[in-house]
């Protein structure tokens, strides 16, 4: 009897710990005593109440794991859930045939299919804007690096001598005779263009911009008590294809295909569609954001207004190089990087999922912007999403 009441007054602990009752509080002396007199009245509650605890504390693999030595885990990790961050939408994972869709008409054989699995991840459901650039700007003229992280003396660098600010020069300097004076002087800096894609920004300033937006978000979160989300960063090539094609595997386009034109005859993009035509789409240097219909994805612009930078580092034989899950091709030595999507001045051979070229990474073109990817955390079976 002794064995038991001692193995109860154990239980009894535990119970005073989980409940946070205090072993000098009256009541916890009080029932102390109950059970140790369970043939009174209250002795008689409270043993029932001990055994009932005692049920309940052992089937939720409670009991006396602590006491036993036994491996429990770390306690107040409250369970994790991973919100859509503001302005993304999800793309669940899956398989996909990643490569060409269509002809290769150039006859450039760096884009052979090839199927690969894609985690799930969330991405920008349109390219970021002046405005979202400005924010950012504003943020880094002020000095605001406040949960931006680990930054590398190049990325130093930049932040001191101003060199995130976006490259408006490029209207004169991308073109030839071209009146780019009114684009160079208002694009950028006028509300008129709040909502256009931002340009000029080349791929390093593009990855700056990633690491201030993680910081920033997780500096709210961290404020508020809350775990902080995954890394921004920019998505890799497997990736935004997948994206682009939403769910549509060996399509041609975002929307389908193989036609660049609805029924009613209007294009579906933003870009060039014939020799000297630029506004047959309506518009003859870029778009404001979610101008055209999303994917399936609801992801916009993912073919036309401006290519948009990858990730990954440029290699013809990437495709037979990289592992087919989550394949990516970093390479540091490597100054081209992936763009992806055709923009307004290009054909449409260029707007389509399968199509590949690049850019140097440090070099701004007024067709060339940027969206932010985030990888999910946990199983991604869909029914998350």
């Amino acid at each position: 009897m002794l064995e038991v009441l001692n193995t109860h007054y154990l239980y009894l602990l535990l119970f005073a710990k989980f409940t946070k009752l205090p072993r000098t509080n009256s009541s916890f002396t009080s029932i102390v005593h109950g059970v140790m007199n369970k043939h009174n009245l209250v002795g008689k509650i409270a043993w029932c109440a001990l055994i009932a605890g005692t049920v309940v504390l052992q089937s939720c693999g409670v009991g006396t794991k602590e006491i036993d030595g036994e491996l429990i885990g770390v306690e107040d990790r409250e369970g994790w859930f991973q919100v859509e961050p503001y302005g993304m939408v999800t793309v669940p994972g899956g398989t996909f045939h990643m490569g060409q869709s269509d002809e290769d008409v150039p006859a450039t054989q760096i884009n052979f299919n090839k199927q690969v699995t894609i985690g799930g991840f969330y991405m920008d459901d349109s390219e970021i804007t002046n405005n979202e650039y400005r924010q950012y700007q504003i943020a880094m003229d002020a000095a605001d690096t406040a949960g931006i992280g680990r930054l590398t003396q190049e990325e130093i660098n930049m932040i001191a001598g101003k060199k995130y600010l976006p490259d408006t020069v490029v209207w004169m300097r991308d073109f030839t005779y071209h009146m780019g004076d009114p684009l160079m002087q208002y694009y950028y800096f006028h509300p008129a263009f709040d909502d256009y894609p931002v340009v000029g920004v080349n791929w390093k300033q593009a990855k700056l911009f990633c690491k201030w937006r993680t910081g920033f978000l997780n500096k709210t979160r961290a404020n508020n008590g809350e775990f902080g989300m995954p890394n921004f960063r920019l998505p890799s090539e497997a990736e935004w294809e997948y994206a682009a094609r939403g769910g549509r595997d060996l399509s041609p386009y975002p929307w389908g295909g193989p036609y660049i034109r609805n029924t009613k005859g209007c294009l579906l993009a933003n870009f060039k569609p014939g020799r000297g035509n630029y506004y047959d789409d309506g518009f003859s240097y870029t778009a404001p954001a979610y101008s055209f219909f999303a994917n399936d994805y609801g992801l916009y612009d993912m073919s036309g207004n401006v290519s948009e930078w990858c990730e990954d580092a440029f290699f013809e034989a990437a495709f037979p190089t990289v592992w087919d899950m989550n394949p990516t091709y970093n390479k540091d030595s490597e100054p081209r990087k992936v763009i992806r999507g055709g923009s307004w001045k290009d054909i449409s051979y260029y707007l389509q999922t399968g199509t590949r070229t690049y850019e140097y990474q440090d070099t701004a073109r007024s067709f060339v912007g940027f969206r932010c990817a985030m990888i999910y955390l946990g199983r991604s079976s869909g029914d998350e999403f």
